[in-house]
């Protein structure tokens, strides 16, 4: 099975940013989808609140014109972006009254953002979660299912 590119190229540039101290839920040039989409913020012009899924009249026109940003639509970015929020721990739409994690760069919160944020974008693609990571525990027979060759050095 081949990675499709917009897929592939979302994860690398999510993998760094993560790594790089580079994601920032508050920041729309550094959230999820500000990194899928180079640290630019012009996606923020799709909808009215950041972290919503309803398209104002700016998105509503790039979406009927079948327009892409990096491969994805304008609705699938607004999804991306409010799954990541919420797995981070913030309420959505964001908003001064709505409350968010106390530290909202904690590396565990980003994790948690990321990683239900990739599950989206397999499923977008079809494929399966490319974290899913349960498939090394299963067994049978107490015995594992798969097998590793572990090389010590």
């Amino acid at each position: 099975m081949t990675t499709p590119k917009r897929l592939e190229q979302a994860l690398i540039k999510l993998y760094n940013a993560f790594h790089n101290n580079q994601l920032n839920p508050e920041c729309c040039s550094a959230c999820a989808v500000g990194n899928i989409l180079d640290n630019h913020d012009s996606w923020k012009h799709l909808s009215d609140e950041h972290g919503s899924t309803e398209l104002n009249y700016v998105g509503n026109i790039h979406q009927k014109l079948g327009r892409r940003f990096n491969g994805y639509t304008p609705l699938e970015l607004l999804q991306i972006e409010k799954i990541f929020l919420e797995a981070c721990g913030f309420v959505v739409p964001l908003s001064h009254y709505n409350p968010k994690p106390k530290n909202s760069t904690d590396k565990d919160n980003l994790f948690n953002g990321l990683n239900a944020v990739v599950r989206y974008l397999c499923e977008l693609e079809g494929i399966n979660n490319v974290m899913d990571y349960s498939k090394i525990f299963q067994f049978e027979n107490e015995d594992p299912v798969y097998q590793f060759d572990v090389i010590y050095e």
